[in-house]
């Protein structure tokens, strides 16, 4: 590890193993900050999910106004065309939702642990702890390493 030392880090539990060296601190901190982006992803997923549902719902209301105000043609083609209609083919966002966690999350989630154990002894966030400790201003409040 020439100039590969190792660094501090803000606690015992985010001290990176002696023998990790800083390319593979890195590329697990970029595997981490991938894994962030599709957790922000999910819950996008879950937005729309509700988002379309409630749109979906609001269609009944659309609809018996367009009765109400004698407009039937307009009524059917929303009540048949629009009303539970599939976001994509065969799905609705419930569908969408479950393929999505059952499948590219679920394995980026397994992918992302069984790199961190098998590489980093299990131990998360070593990049970033290390980022704090550099950053951070020692003996300023503000600025301590733990709570």
């Amino acid at each position: 590890m020439s100039e590969e030392q190792p660094r501090q880090s803000v606690d015992e539990a985010h001290q990176r193993p002696a023998e990790l060296d800083n390319k593979t601190v890195e590329a697990l901190g970029e595997l981490s900050k991938a894994l962030e982006t599709i957790h922000r992803v999910r819950g996008h997923l879950y937005s729309a999910h509700q988002l379309v549902g409630g749109a979906d719902l609001t269609l009944d209301r659309v609809v018996k106004l367009l009765r109400e105000a004698a407009h039937d043609e307009m009524a059917d083609r929303v009540e048949h065309e629009l009303l539970g209609r599939n976001l994509l083919p065969g799905r609705w966002t419930f569908q969408i939702v479950e393929e999505f966690d059952d499948g590219y999350y679920a394995a980026f989630q397994e992918i992302e642990r069984e790199a961190r154990e098998k590489l980093a002894g299990g131990r998360r966030h070593i990049f970033e702890a290390e980022m704090k400790e550099r950053r951070r201003t020692h003996g300023m409040p503000g600025h301590e390493a733990t709570p």
